[in-house]
């Protein structure tokens, strides 16, 4: 839980930079992927985590600067990028209008109370939680997989190691 807005905005700028590396890795063709016909595909996944910033952070009171909830989704992975690049800033730019005494206020957030703190929180383990699921739907894909809180498979052998099992 998030005591601090500077706590936040740390934990942001490396979950925001760590989407991003992911992001990048993402082609085209790519956001077709997916599991099994009933599964979510790499691009609406990439989307969602977009959508969401603008949703979740509406619900919360802060003005993102994000695509429509019910956007379509892109055929284009610079589209998701860029639109992931200027709802992420725009989040960072609102909760800086906060104050530290705000976060233990109560909101209402999908037909409950949460604090403001818990809605920060939220934002940043479903992006996480979505991001993991798109880095098996990029092995599928045979995309390189960026490491995020460790080196990656392909990263292993820059530290002079093989890669684990």
């Amino acid at each position: 839980m998030y005591r601090t807005i500077q706590d936040f905005l740390t934990d942001w700028t490396q979950e925001n930079d760590s989407t991003l590396k992911v992001f990048k890795n993402l082609t085209d063709a790519s956001l077709k992927q997916n599991v099994s016909s009933e599964g979510r595909s790499l691009g609406h996944l990439a989307w969602h985590i977009v959508l969401t910033l603008g949703e979740m952070g509406d619900k919360a009171g802060l003005k993102v600067i994000a695509p429509p909830e019910d956007a379509p989704d892109p055929d284009k992975a610079l589209e998701i990028i860029a639109a992931y690049e200027k709802a992420g800033a725009s989040l960072a730019v609102e909760v800086k209008k906060w104050n530290d005494g705000m976060l233990p206020e109560e909101i209402d957030m999908y037909g409950q109370k949460w604090t403001r703190a818990a809605a920060l929180a939220s934002i940043i383990k479903h992006q996480i939680h979505h991001r993991a699921q798109m880095t098996v739907l990029m092995r599928q894909a045979g995309l390189k997989v960026p490491g995020v809180y460790g080196p990656s498979r392909e990263e292993w052998s820059q530290f002079g190691m093989p890669p684990q099992k």
